[in-house]
């Protein structure tokens, strides 16, 4: 049962608060299509990245301009499409447990797709929200995460990420964090500890102001 002792919790959104497979699903098999692209490819590599950097990877011969613009599109379908968005099961009370304690959210996300997601999971937003808009690289870039770091007011090695997708664990990874990796996706990056759902985990406060974190 590993225990890792933190200060501060960085969370990712998509595959570890909230479960978007269904839209993400949806809308990128129709992105492959109108594109004559492989779906299944294309959704091997859209976990966790801004929608205009999955876009650079699949089409490396286009502008990025035309990305960018692309996204824009891309994000506005998304955010209208909430049916089978739900939350990650425990997600509830994990973030309960972070009441009062310093956490912020790391999001590939927009700022409105983050809040649209949140709410149909029917989950609080964290005090902290490092967004798509926040930051000039998508992960695995790790500015995101040094981003939140520094808004909480803790250094890179006092906080622990919890991620899902391979460049968001590269990203953690990159910032000089340890992570906690939630789901299957995770399971095969070797994050610092797994666990299957939010249920698994368990954070306390200990007596110098730091968090306890119990994967089980």
């Amino acid at each position: 049962m590993p225990v890792l002792s933190a200060k501060a919790l960085l969370l990712d959104m998509d595959g570890t608060l909230v479960n978007s497979d269904a839209v993400v699903e949806r809308c990128w098999r129709a992105w492959a299509g109108r594109h004559g692209l492989d779906a299944d490819a294309v959704l091997k590599v859209v976990h966790g990245r801004q929608g205009h950097a999955t876009m650079a990877v699949l089409l490396p011969e286009r502008p990025m301009a035309e990305n960018y613009a692309e996204n824009a599109l891309m994000l506005a379908e998304e955010t209208a499409d909430t049916d089978g968005v739900v939350q990650v099961p425990g997600a509830t009370a994990f973030l309960a447990s972070l009441d009062g304690r310093p956490h912020a959210l790391v999001t590939s996300a927009s700022e409105e797709l983050a809040t649209t997601r949140m709410a149909a999971a029917g989950l609080p937003l964290p005090p902290v929200m490092v967004t798509a808009e926040r930051v000039s690289a998508s992960k695995p870039d790790p500015e995101g995460f040094l981003k939140g770091a520094a808004e909480l007011g803790f250094a890179p090695e006092d906080c622990v990420v919890f991620e899902d997708a391979e460049v968001g664990i590269a990203a953690a990874r990159a910032a000089g964090m340890r992570v906690i990796g939630v789901g299957p996706r995770a399971a095969v990056h070797a994050p610092t500890a797994h666990v299957d759902s939010l249920e698994r985990v368990r954070v306390e406060a200990v007596a110098d102001g730091g968090l306890r974190i119990v994967v089980d």
